[in-house]
């Protein structure tokens, strides 16, 4: 059960082990607020160098608005993290949300609710103060660490999905080329007494359809490893009507 994990525990542990580290050296870069680092305790700053070690982030304090950005498989993802529920900074607090949902297209809140009456405000202020559901996601948690791997793990799922992506697309204009690829080879195939290899030659070395059909018998020669007879008859083909009109004997 999660009360019964230590803190020591809980920051050695990867979330994701086999995704962590990347071909590159690591899961990504966490930009930590130094003026939120200032107002936590020592211990908890510990607790997040630590896990961020174990999930391989590399941990920089800088001048940022929002509490974290996380640059993690080529996508950033901005989140405030709420670890003591104020009642008196409330408006702030959420005009600071507001301000900055407008900014990051991947933004997150993660806020600390320890006792029934603060889950209670917190739901009160949230229709107070206009927002909208969803925008931005807001992430409930009963204790500060929880907070943490939560933020963490929606950075890392956030990587994964970005990569996923990147290699569904490079997938999908791979079979695109290959599709291309065929119909060039169905279409220069198609001239009587070119082959594959002749297509292939062709298309490295002349390039599209429309090039190979200005090219001349010379061009084809001195780039391909076709033969003059061939190289004849493609040029024929192109130009000469005669010659793509007239019945061909197999």
């Amino acid at each position: 059960m999660e009360n019964t994990i230590t803190r020591s525990e809980r920051c050695g542990t990867p979330l994701f082990p086999s995704k962590a580290a990347s071909s590159s050296g690591g899961a990504g870069v966490c930009m930590m607020r130094t003026t939120w680092r200032s107002g936590q305790d020592e211990s908890f700053i510990y607790f997040i160098s630590s896990f961020l070690s174990s999930n391989s982030f590399r941990l920089n304090f800088v001048p940022i608005d929002p509490d974290f950005i996380f640059n993690c498989g080529g996508l950033s993802a901005a989140f405030v993290f709420i670890t003591n529920w104020e009642c008196n900074l409330i408006p702030y607090m959420f005009k600071r949300i507001q301000k900055l949902k407008e900014e990051f297209a991947h933004f997150y809140v993660v806020v600390t609710l320890q006792t029934k009456e603060q889950n209670d405000s917190f739901v009160h202020s949230y229709f107070r103060f206009g927002m909208e559901l969803g925008r931005p996601t807001l992430v409930p948690v009963p204790d500060v660490e929880m907070g943490f791997e939560k933020i963490v793990k929606i950075a890392l799922s956030l990587g994964v999905s970005k990569q996923q992506h990147a290699v569904w697309k490079l997938k999908a204009e791979r079979m695109r080329s290959m599709q291309r690829m065929d119909l060039f080879v169905g279409i220069v195939t198609s001239i009587p007494g070119i082959d594959n290899h002749d297509a292939n030659s062709l298309n490295q070395a002349i390039g599209s359809i429309e090039a190979i059909a200005k090219a001349s018998k010379e061009d084809i020669l001195e780039k391909t490893d076709l033969s003059a007879e061939k190289a004849d008859i493609i040029r024929r083909f192109f130009r000469d009507p005669k010659f793509y009109l007239s019945p061909k004997l197999s």
